[in-house]
């Protein structure tokens, strides 16, 4: 079973989790303020029930979240700041496997991908946060950078499949202009 580690416990991230433990993914939905961990844990019983909250953990540390994680998706602010600091966390404390992916639709992957060690496991989420929820077999568009490996995009690919989704790819266009420019 795949482990996917969901940073950040709002809206989006709750999407998230409940659509990945109906898949069939193992959860670990982390959030730093425990009020959002509650109103979580609270909406995907509802959705869920208890039979299937097994299938979630919720987790209160970024460390806890992607120790075992194969994919870490994280559902912060999408401002330049922010996934930067994020960023630098998975990167630091998730095994060298883990693909990290995040939803953006201003910033270069190919940036975030830099400040890490692990550029060829990264990958951008090209979609508004509200646009996801609730349209399955819509297409998803994912972006990748010229150092994006062939299994990063498989993992991800799998993921929003297994979600319903229809993923298609495009190069990040910042690291197409930074290219021709030089």
């Amino acid at each position: 079973m795949t482990t996917v580690a969901i940073i950040g416990a709002g809206p989006l991230g709750r999407w998230l989790a409940l659509s990945a433990a109906r898949a069939g993914f193992r959860v670990l939905l982390e959030d730093v303020m425990p009020t959002n961990l509650h109103h979580a844990r609270e909406a995907l019983r509802a959705e869920l029930g208890a039979e299937a909250l097994p299938n979630v953990t919720f987790v209160s540390t970024i460390e806890d979240a992607v120790r075992e994680a194969d994919l870490a998706i994280d559902c912060v602010p999408d401002e330049l700041e922010s996934k930067l600091e994020i960023f630098c966390l998975l990167d630091r404390m998730a095994p060298p496997r883990t693909v990290l992916a995040t939803p953006t639709m201003r910033l270069s992957i190919a940036d975030l991908a830099a400040c890490t060690y692990r550029a060829d496991k990264c990958i951008a989420i090209a979609a508004e946060a509200s646009s996801l929820a609730g349209n399955p077999g819509a297409e998803i568009l994912l972006r990748t950078t010229s150092r994006t490996a062939p299994e990063t995009v498989t993992v991800v690919e799998d993921f929003w499949r297994r979600l319903g989704y229809s993923p298609s790819f495009e190069a990040d266009a910042a690291e197409a202009v930074a290219d021709s420019a030089a």
